[in-house]
């Protein structure tokens, strides 16, 4: 895919939703911590439910290490894998106060040294809620990155290391949130919705299939 379509691409993406936001409900880098952390193999809707209950309560790092482990349970239960990232949650907790002052970390190194904080996650933290140059690749980009051309690549980092290089500077804050709501409500895995996407013309999907 050339320069140009990538261009006009995202300036369509831009165009039709210019202040893109995550579906994830937070208020502070904190509380966007803790809801990615609980959003493995989860959806967005599910950790809301979850988390509209747990932040009134808790949404410090003292609170919720208050909380402990079994009390932490109680509002992510819901939650696949609740019992392992309660753990995770208590013991970020601790380190955030011990280490960084209660406070979330804004380097990549500082982020993955976390428990249960990998490297999706810390991009996530460090694009949303601190607006750095980063790219958090999902399923959902992945998918939409190589079925489209735009940046394929055989792994997550790859098609991540694309990313931000092909994607125009003006529009690379943003990308991230533009491109997982392209895959998870246009792009879809089994059925994209090709003839309601805005992108259509410029896709190289159907290219690539018809060539096949």
């Amino acid at each position: 895919m050339n320069a140009a379509k990538r261009l006009e691409i995202f300036r369509r993406l831009h165009e039709d939703n210019p202040d893109p936001k995550t579906e994830l409900s937070y208020t502070t880098p904190f509380e966007l911590l803790i809801a990615v952390m609980l959003s493995a193999q989860a959806t967005d809707k599910g950790v809301n439910k979850a988390t509209a209950k747990l932040f009134p309560i808790a949404n410090t790092p003292e609170s919720i290490y208050a909380l402990g482990v079994e009390g932490i349970s109680q509002y992510i239960n819901t939650i696949n894998f609740y019992n392992t990232k309660a753990k995770n949650v208590i013991e970020t907790c601790r380190i955030l106060i011990e280490q960084h002052n209660s406070e979330v970390p804004q380097t990549r190194e500082a982020l993955e040294a976390l428990p249960g904080v990998g490297r999706k996650t810390a991009n996530v933290i460090l694009n949303t809620a601190f607006r750095q140059f980063a790219m958090a690749v999902d399923t959902h980009i992945f998918r939409v990155s190589n079925r489209t051309n735009l940046a394929p690549g055989k792994n997550v980092v790859e098609v991540e290391q694309k990313l931000l290089k092909v994607v125009p500077k003006e529009y690379l804050l943003d990308a991230h949130h533009w491109l997982i709501l392209h895959g998870r409500y246009v792009c879809q895995a089994r059925k994209p919705r090709c003839g309601s996407c805005r992108i259509e013309d410029l896709c190289e999907y159907k290219a690539k299939t018809s060539d096949n």
